[in-house]
């Protein structure tokens, strides 16, 4: 631990209740998230032989399905807490995989509204029954301790989750932060 950690008066220990450290729970799950993410990825795309998007394809599909009035390209960006320049380049990639399409409303056709694809949305659904699948299997595999460690992390990580969605996401600028 950091003297500058010591000073804010971060231990990594457990503290009189032997509830565990912040900085060793943050330090933990800073070094497991990315790996597990990229394990469930790589099981489901394996488990239906789906093909290889890229993550951040995945998660403009999963913004752009949860509005089917579509999206603009200024608000995909915040919704995803990204530069525009990066929504820009997805939608350029996924315009030409078919995936993304850019329509222009009737009331104002100065502008662009992107949507999903039919395509898209079948793949994104694909995608979610496989994941579901491949974790199940695993999940079943693993001791009823760990299962039930699994069960009673999830309301606490799911808090975690709105939590950093509270805060500026560690973005500067509408810029995304190094990995």
């Amino acid at each position: 631990m950091s003297d500058r950690d010591q000073a804010a008066g971060r231990t990594d220990g457990p503290d009189a209740a032997g509830t565990p450290g912040a900085v060793r729970v943050a330090t933990g799950l800073g070094g497991l998230l990315g790996p597990l993410r990229r394990a469930v990825l790589r099981a489901t795309r394996n488990a239906e032989g789906l093909p290889d998007l890229p993550e951040a394809q995945i998660e403009l599909l999963r913004a752009l399905s949860s509005s089917p009035e579509g999206l603009s390209p200024g608000a995909a960006a915040a919704r995803l807490r990204v530069a525009p320049s990066t929504v820009s380049n997805l939608v350029r990639t996924m315009s030409a995989a078919q995936l993304v399409e850019r329509v222009r409303p009737a009331h104002d056709q100065r502008t662009v509204v992107l949507t999903a694809s039919r395509q898209a949305l079948e793949l994104l659904d694909r995608y979610d029954r496989a994941s579901t699948a491949a974790l199940v299997r695993i999940v079943e595999e693993m001791p009823g301790s760990d299962r039930a460690a699994l069960d009673r992390a999830l309301p606490a990580l799911d808090r975690l989750v709105h939590a950093l969605e509270e805060t500026d996401g560690g973005t500067a600028g509408g810029t995304t932060p190094a990995p």
